[in-house]
């Protein structure tokens, strides 16, 4: 256990609020869909396994079945390796969901041997921006109209390790390492989060906040690929270096839960948190061209065309 861990709070309910989380079947994800179901939040679960996602929804239900005022929970498919299967979750919430006042971009992928998604990208560059962009950006014209909104994603401290190569950000031509593209997609995930807000502000669109942060250092199914990526036996090995500073899956999602939910960092946008505090991420994360560079590079990548989530019109919300 860490000698320091942040710990949101926070007891502000979720009452008649909606919140999609992906990959919350499992680890960090499924501990923050206990806490907004315990807050009353109705929350949709977006996963890829079906199968997996209903037992979590099991799960929690029956963890909470003593407890009153809990919220909801429906499970949507949402395989983030592919962006027709990304295009299809949007499109059944946008259908079924008339407000949507958080999302946690959480699931993601690391370390993983090389390998592709189904749209030819990177597997950790696809899995944990790319797909995450292109759901944000579809959903975002109904976060809009249902704000006081937050946006919450999951990055990493080990965005620290290395940079975005523009030219070739899947692997196409240099040698692939697994630790750098993971470092790769990390560092997305935070640019991503300030470009946005910064979009947001030129939009002159108030209330919509965006949040990245590091979980910690967790013992969850994160780091199955290690074995293969590194050697035989490093997972166990890693497991017992970092057990001193290891967090429990509960006090790894107290940065996500305090991000979406906490009245303390109502105000604060585009920032990077550890511990349930903003700190300063790598400077290569506070490179504005950069973000915008990286902003442009996705919209291309998934395939948004003139499609302006900052002026379309969403005419199916409860506004």
């Amino acid at each position: 256990m860490p000698l320091f861990s942040g710990r949101c709070l926070s007891t502000v309910k979720l009452v008649g609020k909606t919140a999609v989380i992906t990959g919350c079947n499992t680890g960090i994800g499924k501990e923050t869909a206990l806490d907004f179901y315990k807050r009353g939040a109705k929350v949709i679960m977006a996963c890829r396994s079906i199968e997996k996602a209903e037992q979590a929804k099991s799960d929690i239900e029956t963890k909470c079945k003593d407890l009153s005022n809990t919220g909801n929970l429906v499970v949507v498919k949402c395989d983030l390796t592919s962006l027709k299967s990304v295009r299809e979750c949007a499109q059944e919430i946008l259908d079924t969901e008339p407000q949507i006042n958080i999302l946690v971009n959480n699931a993601g992928v690391m370390m993983c041997p090389k390998g592709k998604t189904e749209d030819g990208f990177e597997i950790q560059f696809g899995t944990n921006h790319l797909s995450h962009f292109l759901l944000t950006m579809l959903l975002l014209p109904r976060i809009i109209n249902s704000k006081p909104a937050r946006i919450v994603t999951v990055s990493s401290r080990g965005h620290t390790r290395s940079g975005i190569n523009f030219e070739d950000p899947n692997y196409e031509t240099r040698p692939y390492k697994s630790i750098e593209a993971y470092a790769q997609s990390k560092l997305a995930n935070i640019l991503f989060t300030k470009e946005l807000a910064l979009k947001l502000k030129e939009h002159d669109i108030e209330g919509v906040n965006t949040y990245s942060l590091h979980p910690g250092v967790i013992k969850t199914e994160l780091g199955r690929h290690l074995d293969n990526t590194l050697f035989p036996g490093a997972r166990t090995i890693i497991g017992l270096l970092f057990t001193p500073f290891t967090k429990s899956i509960e006090l790894g999602a107290q940065t996500t839960i305090y991000c979406a939910v906490d009245e303390k960092c109502a105000d604060e946008t585009g920032l990077y948190y550890s511990d349930c505090v903003p700190v300063k991420p790598s400077q290569d994360a506070l490179n504005t061209e950069y973000a915008k560079k990286l902003w442009d590079l996705s919209v291309n990548l998934v395939g948004l065309g003139d499609y302006n989530p900052f002026t379309a019109v969403d005419d199916k919300s409860n506004k």
